[in-house]
């Protein structure tokens, strides 16, 4: 995967918080509702609120929520804020002096697979994320549903 679990789990929570009815949640919430590990999630989410992803409240009520609107943060945001975007710059090969003028074997490829990566990512809004991640899940548990019912119904 491109993203390191740190990253997916950011993302899960982030797209959670876009859902959520009152769009705050605490990180128990969170990882009960994503499947992921508390400790790990509540690591991950104060990362994001020193990033600036996200605000959190202390006490009764209190919880995580964005720092700005769904639309307004991007992939890129995310991805840049914990794992950063250095490593889609780096020599897909591991040479340390590639370049367009010291090209390796990959050069041009990644090069154009890179700015098509970069490009989704900017134009990838949370809320769009959301949406889609909700149709997903709504979509699997139909799945779900009429797989038990063959089987209750089987002879």
């Amino acid at each position: 995967m491109i993203f390191s679990r740190q990253c997916q789990y950011a993302i899960q929570a982030l797209t959670c918080l876009v859902v959520t009815p009152d769009g705050a949640a605490r990180a128990e919430e969170i990882a009960r509702a994503e499947d992921i590990p508390h400790p790990i999630l509540s690591k991950v989410l104060l990362d994001l609120v020193r990033k600036g992803l996200l605000e959190s409240r202390r006490g009764p009520g209190g919880g995580f929520s964005l720092s700005r609107r769904p639309e307004l943060i991007t992939l890129r945001d995310v991805v840049a804020a914990v794992d950063g975007l250095d490593h889609f710059y780096q020599c897909v090969t591991g040479l340390p002096a590639c370049s367009d003028e010291t090209p390796c074997p990959l050069h041009e490829m990644w090069k154009q697979m890179r700015g098509n990566l970069i490009e989704s990512f900017d134009t990838t809004t949370l809320e769009a994320m959301a949406r889609t991640i909700v149709r997903k899940k709504k979509s699997l548990t139909r799945a779900k549903r009429r797989a038990r019912d063959r089987s209750h119904t089987a002879p």
